[in-house]
C-alpha cells in the first residue's frame, strides 16, 4: 500500500483521464457501496471525511425499459482515500439535484427534488466522532432543483434551476447566504443578465462567483418543451455586480460543479453539449471529454486536455489537495458508482 494516502490505493496507477494542462493524474477511489451509483448527489468534506448523500438512479430497469427513477436518502462517508465507505445515516428525506458545498467542517446542502416536488430546504451535514449530525439552515425563498452554487469566502451563492418538476421555464434568479452571520438570511442578487438556466456550472475564483453554460427551456412543437443549450458565461463580483465574460467555444451543461479551480483559473470537466439530443440510448456515445480552462490572463477559454471517463450531474469536491468526482451520470439513464480523484502534481 502506498504510504501517501492522497495517491492511489495501490502502487499501480489507474489513470482515468488524459493529462490536463495542469499536471497530475486521475485515479480511482473505492466505489460507492451501490451497484448503480447516483446522479445528483450532495457531496463535500466534513472533518476530513468525504461525504456523499442522496441522489437518484434506476435500480431495477433503465428508463427506456420502463424503469422507475428512485431517489435515495442514504448518506455515505469515506474517512480516508484508502479506507472503506460507511453508511453514515440518512437525509431528512430522499433528495437529490440540489446544491452542495464544503464550508468549515461540514457540508451545506440546499434545495433539491424527489419524485414529487422540489424543495427550498437547506441544512448542514457534519460527520463528528463517527456520527452524522444534521442542522437546519434558513430555507431558500423558493423551491429549487437543478440549480448551481459555489462558496466565495463564507458566502454561498446559488443561481438558476427550476421551481417545479414540470416547470416550462428556468429561473434567472440568484441568491447569496452569509454562512457565518449571526442570523443567516438569503439575500437576492440582480437576476443573471444571461437569463434563466438550469444545469449550469458554478465556480468560485478570484473573489467572484461564476455562472457558466447550462440549458434553458423553450417552447417546441405543440405543447412540447425543449432544451436550448447555452454557451454564455458570467461573473458576479461583490460590490460590482454581474459582468459577462467570454463565451464558451461550445455549449456546456451539467458538468461537475462547483468547478475545480487553482491559481491558473478554473476548469470545466466535459459536460453535455446537446449534440446528442434525440439519440437512442444504446447509441449514445457518452458525454463530452474536453476539459476547458478559463484563463484570467487572456480572459479566454483554453483547451486543457481530454477525459476518458467523463461524468455529468455530479459535484466536484476539493479534498485535501485533490479534486473528487463521486459517482455521476455516464450517459442518459446510466450512472456509475466509480469515485475518481485528481491530485495535481507538485511543482518543482
Amino acid at each position: 500500500m502506498c504510504s501517501n494516502r492522497w495517491r492511489c490505493l495501490t502502487c499501480v496507477l489507474t489513470v482515468l483521464f488524459a493529462p490536463l494542462a495542469v499536471a497530475g493524474e486521475w485515479e480511482r477511489l473505492p466505489s460507492l457501496p451501490d451497484k448503480e451509483g447516483f446522479a445528483g448527489p450532495f457531496a463535500g468534506v466534513s472533518n476530513g471525511a468525504l461525504v456523499v448523500a442522496g441522489g437518484a438512479n434506476f435500480p431495477d430497469k433503465k428508463p427506456w425499459e420502463g424503469g422507475k427513477k428512485v431517489w435515495t436518502d442514504a448518506v455515505f462517508v469515506l474517512e480516508k482515500p484508502d479506507g472503506k465507505w460507511q453508511t453514515a445515516g440518512k437525509l431528512p428525506r430522499p433528495l437529490g439535484y440540489g446544491v452542495s458545498v464544503t464550508h468549515g467542517n461540514g457540508v451545506v446542502c440546499v434545495g433539491g427534488s424527489d419524485a414529487d416536488r422540489h424543495y427550498a430546504d437547506a441544512f448542514r451535514l457534519d460527520w463528528k466522532d463517527g456520527k452524522l449530525v444534521t442542522t437546519k439552515l434558513p430555507p431558500l425563498p423558493k423551491p429549487l432543483a437543478n440549480g448551481c452554487g459555489a462558496l466565495v469566502g463564507d458566502v454561498l451563492y446559488i443561481a438558476g434551476g427550476q421551481e417545479k418538476p414540470d416547470s416550462a421555464n428556468t429561473s434567472k434568479a440568484a441568491w447569496r447566504l452569509e454562512l457565518t452571520a449571526k442570523e443567516p438570511k438569503w439575500e437576492p442578487l440582480d437576476d443573471c443578465p444571461g437569463g434563466g438556466r438550469m444545469l449550469a456550472v458554478a465556480a468560485s475564483f478570484d473573489g467572484s462567483f461564476w455562472l457558466v453554460g447550462g440549458v434553458d427551456l423553450v417552447a417546441g412543437k405543440g405543447d412540447k418543451v425543449e432544451r436550448r443549450y447555452l454557451s454564455d458565461a458570467h461573473r458576479y463580483t461583490p460590490g460590482t455586480g454581474w459582468k459577462r465574460v467570454a463565451d464558451l467555444p461550445r455549449p456546456v451543461a451539467a458538468a461537475p460543479s462547483p468547478a475545480p479551480a487553482d491559481a491558473s483559473g478554473f476548469y470545466l470537466l466535459g459536460g453535455d453539449d446537446g449534440s446528442q439530443v434525440g439519440v437512442a440510448p444504446d447509441k449514445h456515445r457518452g458525454f463530452g471529454k474536453t476539459v476547458l480552462r478559463y484563463d484570467p490572463k487572456t480572459t479566454k477559454w483554453i483547451d486543457a486536455g481530454e477525459q476518458t471517463a467523463p461524468r455529468v450531474t455530479v459535484s466536484c469536491v476539493a479534498w485535501g489537495k485533490s479534486w473528487v468526482i463521486p459517482s455521476g451520470e455516464v450517459r442518459p439513464g446510466v450512472r456509475s458508482p466509480d469515485v475518481t480523484i485528481f491530485t495535481p502534481a507538485k511543482k518543482e
